[in-house]
């Protein structure tokens, strides 16, 4: 059976139209993010992954939709994008994902990305298995 990933980040759609996201990302647009997402979400099947999406918006209904997510399936592995990690306008958004990801898949391992087109890089940091630090 192939692991199973679960990819969450900001609606692409919201870029363009945040002003923290604009501010903490300014060479990065909507078309940029979902390059970059489409080009690795292609790899990462490549390399034998089912990928599921998960999108959220800044705030309102982020926690339910990533709630959702997490509890339609057993993830092996949850990665966090930077857009979400990175903007300090969305640092209690990705606390809230990281205890939530603690509670509903304490089982995935957690990976991080810090742009669009580097998530099969950080997911191969953990599959097969983790790879040492030095």
């Amino acid at each position: 059976m192939s692991p199973s990933m679960l990819t969450v980040g900001l609606d692409p759609a919201l870029v363009d139209d945040a002003p923290s996201s604009r501010a903490a990302f300014p060479e990065i647009d909507a078309e940029v993010v979902r390059a970059g997402v489409a080009a690795e979400r292609a790899r990462l099947k490549e390399l034998g992954f089912t990928v599921d999406a998960c999108l959220l918006d800044h705030g309102g209904t982020a926690e339910a939709v990533y709630r959702a997510a997490l509890s339609r399936k057993v993830y092996d592995i949850v990665m966090i994008g930077a857009g979400v990690r990175l903007d300090p306008a969305l640092t209690h958004l990705f606390e809230v994902m990281v205890d939530t990801t603690r509670e509903l898949a304490p089982g995935a391992k957690l990976c991080f990305n810090v742009s669009p087109s580097t998530t099969a890089e950080a997911v191969q940091r953990w599959r097969p298995e983790r790879k040492p630090l030095a």
